[in-house]
């Protein structure tokens, strides 16, 4: 199987401090030498002249950490230039962590203090501890969100612990709050057992207004949300199924608006059995697919690998593939009309694509290297969607967790119900007017505003008229 090519990406950017002798040729010989060796060279910048000797900040950026290395040691190599320093420019960003905790009130006088806490504070306590409902109102709760994992399940990585899972937690922490001005705090548990793990958030839930489960591996994912979801009386939501299975509903929405398709009457092959592709498969039947083919590594689930199967491949076998087809993924994919995988890097290849019927529809959303690259991808589909940022038609879950969680908190929801999502799924796709849709465009920037305040309205909408919701707004 062909290794996919990766285009260098500012996720792998570094800043090299090069000194060298001032003389014309010498800064065209280091920006050569990056060149040759696949660098995309970024900004340059002058740190301390002199008649002799120049110093200079060069960023590059690389396809991964071997490519990194390999430029770095090809300007090494070049006579009179010394590399003074390498700084990775993603590990500076996270020095000492992506968030801060900042007082809505300055406590700058004797006043303020006696009202923040003691002994104004307990008279707020009293009324809470006769009426604990106030504590949506007089409290952070009302605004509130914990981003839980256990570390199990982070980004491709797989089951590398809760310590290592905190940066990935602090990401989420803050696209909550840029995106939906909503105070989120990254929650690691050192356990991987589903009974600890809920018996902890439900203790800790007094403090919160929604749950927001994250990298928790399948199908313990799917214990912990329900279980949860059953014990407490706010939102809980597992974002790697949810946020991912909404994403792609807005997106294949307006591809068949392009292709003026019915959703009814699409072939739909998903590869990826785990936690995104069961939720995909379950919004997308909800949706009105009748024909849904999932692939795991072993091919096509189907009833004959019963009993064989885990609870949450079992409910796959049983409810999907309706043509009772067998074998590999490959085989899945004649005359499919729609391609979506949640699964690993390369495992699709253009010939495979061929096999699918005309004006085909491809969401390759491996991250951060796709089931096939989006140019291969491009030479046979008709449209053509991907995980990552650096290409057009980005299936990104801040599309849809920002504004959900907004309308649920502005309600007060006691719950994320299937409507809900479905209304952020057509919220995000009518972001885009029908005159503005293209091939090349069929999800909104996750940079354009109104799309968390639109998901929001429609959360807070059907929620209110399914009795969801505390308040209305």
């Amino acid at each position: 199987m062909n290794k996919p090519t990766l285009n260098p990406s500012v996720s792998y950017s570094f800043t090299m401090r090069l000194a060298y002798p001032n003389r014309i040729g010498m800064f065209a010989r280091i920006v050569s030498a990056i060149g040759r060796h696949g660098g995309d060279l970024g900004a340059v910048d002058i740190v301390s002249p002199d008649a002799k000797v120049m110093t200079r900040d060069i960023t590059v950026r690389a396809r991964d950490g071997g490519h990194q290395d390999e430029i770095v040691a090809a300007v090494r190599r070049l006579a009179d230039v010394k590399v003074v320093n390498v700084s990775d420019r993603v590990f500076l960003l996270h020095l000492g962590g992506k968030l801060a905790i900042q007082n809505k009130v300055p406590v700058t006088t004797r006043d303020t203090l006696s009202m923040a806490y003691t002994p104004g504070v307990a008279r707020v306590c009293e009324a809470i501890a006769a009426d604990p409902r106030k504590a949506w109102q007089l409290t952070i709760k009302s605004n509130s969100v914990a981003v839980v994992s256990d570390g199990t399940a982070v980004l491709g990585l797989g089951d590398i612990g809760p310590e290592a899972a905190l940066p990935v937690m602090e990401g989420k922490a803050m696209l909550f709050k840029e995106f939906a001005n909503i105070d989120a705090y990254p929650i690691c548990l050192d356990t991987n057992d589903t009974d600890e793990i809920v018996a902890t958030v439900k203790h800790l839930a007094v403090g919160f207004g929604g749950i927001n489960l994250e990298d928790i591996s399948a199908p313990r994912c799917f214990d912990v949300e329900r279980k949860l979801q059953e014990q407490l009386k706010i939102p809980v939501f597992h974002d790697d199924q949810h946020g991912t299975a909404v994403v792609v509903l807005a997106a294949l929405l307006n591809a068949l608006r392009i292709t003026r398709q019915k959703l009814e009457r699409m072939r739909i092959v998903i590869s990826g059995a785990g936690a995104a592709g069961v939720a995909i498969t379950r919004i997308l039947q909800r949706s009105g697919v009748r024909d849904i083919v999932v692939c795991d590594r072993e091919g096509v689930l189907h009833g004959g690998r019963l009993p064989g199967l885990n609870e949450s491949k079992t409910w796959l076998a049983q409810n999907t593939n309706p043509r009772k087809l067998r074998g590999c993924l490959a085989d899945a994919l004649r005359g499919a009309n729609v391609f979506i995988g949640v699964s690993g890097p390369g495992i699709l290849q253009g010939r495979h694509l061929k096999r699918m019927a005309p004006r085909a529809i491809v969401f390759a959303l491996a991250n951060p290297t796709p089931e096939i690259m989006p140019e291969e991808a491009a030479r046979t589909a008709f449209i053509v969607a991907t995980g990552r940022s650096d290409y057009p038609n980005q299936i990104n879950n801040v599309l849809a967790f920002p504004g959900i969680f907004r309308g649920a908190l502005n309600v007060r929801a006691r719950q994320i119900t299937e409507d809900m999502k479905l209304a952020a799924a057509r919220a995000i796709a009518d972001c885009i007017r029908p005159n503005e849709l293209s091939p090349e465009y069929i999800v909104p920037s996750v940079f354009n505003r109104e799309v968390v305040r639109c998901v929001a309205e429609a959360v807070q909408r059907v929620a209110i008229r399914s009795g969801v919701a505390r308040k209305r707004t």
